[in-house]
């Protein structure tokens, strides 16, 4: 049976309040697979009759301004808000290079590399300062170098570190929203804040585990554990949060905002399958004309922080194997009403391996029967030691319940093949072109294999298979299968000619 949790870090929240909220705010996120996420928080609002001033910094450096909402749940008081302002304070030296451009600061020098040494102790000579005029703060992402005035001459490099006064005017150490609101009477209300902010993302990983055997091409059972993985690179920490996750392609515009981008790759934490701990039991819904999972659970998510929980764990899934080979692909079809290609192929195909294919069905009777979420999935091996070896991965799309997920782990090692064209003719007067070809399959494993053949015809729209030495299943108007039995230890060959006309 199929047990589902979803332990997910957080993304984007914030609460608001005429004062700065509490660190212990609560925060909800629904993040989605589109590196986005939508935030809410509810935050106390204490207003007087007039003008009123109300901020927040518990935003992130990546929320898109226009896509805030802020009202009372309720509807009973109106909020109107007469300006909003955000800042996203990213904050660096080139920033605060721009903030004194014009004016004259203090740089730091680090002394020669001389050191005073006393009994027990080496110290460095103390470091001096100079001042310099920024005359340009310069752009190192366009390459463009800073300008400054030193001792009466200029130069395109800083003398050393800089030193800006601490009550810089303007500085923001955290991103910060405010609003100015006019109410038109006092009132005291836990109003609602939403919004959209880039910077989170989350994914889903599967690892399947399959038994020491020596005949793989025999259904199996296997134990699958799915993951969630959840990044939080928004610019902001969040102590208190839950999370609901999106799974679906929603419609979303790119790019209408910079965004900061953080070194580093999307790691994984370690832990190939684990047992469940005592967390709530995630959910699944449909929502709209996507799938909805919630947590059901409070967790915390720092900026920068990679989270993983287990959501799903599922044994005895039954995976089938199978071997694939197709020796004219990839094939791009461009039929159109009198397409003909007449270019002889008189090579032989260079492609020589055989496809390993993993069959899952995403059944109830399979131990499975849940949308799954697009992600990768890995596959294990145990050996005849017990210890898991990889046997390869690949990525699912968004899989509907009681369908199948099909995905290539690798290529045979010990099945091989080899493909050529042994006639070709066309005539261009008649409209026609016939063309034969050979494949041969070699299987050195020890049980002997099917392998699915699989020939592409993409010459014109109308074609015939006019001769054949192995039958075939016809998969769609321009795909054929043959499956082919290769014995263990031996060989096994067909041909067939086709028959085009346009």
């Amino acid at each position: 049976m199929i047990r589902c949790r979803f332990l997910l870090p957080l993304l984007v929240a914030l609460p608001l309040a005429a004062q700065n909220p509490p660190a212990t705010t609560l925060t909800q996120l629904t993040i989605y697979n589109e590196d986005f996420a939508v935030a809410r928080a509810t935050i106390p609002l204490n207003l007087h009759t007039g003008s009123n001033e109300v901020l927040t910094t518990n935003v992130t450096s990546q929320l898109e301004p226009d896509s805030v909402v802020l009202r009372d749940p309720t509807g009973r008081n109106p909020i109107n808000v007469a300006e909003q302002n955000y800042d996203a304070a990213v904050v660096n030296q080139q920033w605060m290079l721009e903030k004194y451009e014009g004016k004259t600061i203090e740089f730091q020098i680090q002394a020669e590399s001389q050191f005073a040494t006393e009994e027990g102790k080496i110290s460095d000579f103390p470091a001096k300062f100079v001042q310099g005029r920024i005359l340009r703060a310069g752009n190192q992402s366009i390459g463009d170098q800073p300008l400054v005035e030193v001792n009466g001459k200029m130069q395109f490099q800083l003398p050393g570190t800089p030193v800006f006064p601490a009550n810089t005017h303007g500085l923001l150490l955290k991103p910060t929203l405010r609003w100015k609101i006019d109410s038109s009477k006092a009132a005291s209300f836990p109003a609602e804040l939403d919004y959209i902010t880039k910077g989170m993302s989350w994914q889903a990983t599967y690892n399947v585990v399959l038994p020491e055997t020596t005949d793989t091409t025999a259904a199996e059972q296997a134990d699958l554990v799915g993951w969630v993985t959840i990044k939080n690179d928004s610019g902001t920490d969040f102590p208190r949060v839950t999370i609901q996750l999106m799974a679906g392609d929603v419609a979303k515009i790119r790019d209408m905002y910079p965004r900061t981008i953080r070194a580093g790759g999307y790691g994984v934490p370690g832990g190939v399958v684990g047992g469940f701990g005592s967390a709530p039991t995630p959910t699944e819904k449909p929502f709209d004309d996507f799938h909805l999972y919630d947590l059901h659970r409070t967790l915390a998510l720092h900026n920068g922080e990679i989270k993983q929980v287990q959501f799903l764990e599922a044994s005895r899934v039954s995976v089938q194997r199978t071997y694939k080979y197709e020796g004219n692909n990839p094939v791009v079809q461009i039929f159109y009403p009198g397409y003909h290609n007449e270019q002889p192929i008189l090579i032989d195909s260079i492609n020589t391996h055989v496809a390993a294919v993993e069959e899952i069905s995403n059944s109830t009777a399979n131990h499975l029967g849940m949308p799954l979420p697009a992600g990768r999935l890995r596959l294990y091996r145990k050996d005849t030691g017990g210890q898991m070896q990889f046997v390869g991965e690949s990525m699912i799309h968004h899989t509907p319940a009681e369908q199948n997920v099909k995905l290539v782990s690798g290529n045979a090692f010990d099945i091989t093949a080899h493909r050529r064209q042994t006639d070709f003719h066309v005539d261009s007067f008649r409209h026609f072109i016939d063309e034969s070809f050979e494949i041969k399959l070699s299987n050195q494993k020890a049980q002997p294999v099917t392998v699915h053949a699989v020939e592409h015809m993409y010459r014109c729209e109308n074609w015939e298979i006019t001769a054949k030495s192995s039958n075939f299943i016809k998969r769609d108007s321009s795909t054929i299968d043959f499956p082919i039995a290769v014995p263990a230890k031996g060989d096994a060959s067909f041909t067939y000619t086709v028959h085009y006309t346009w």
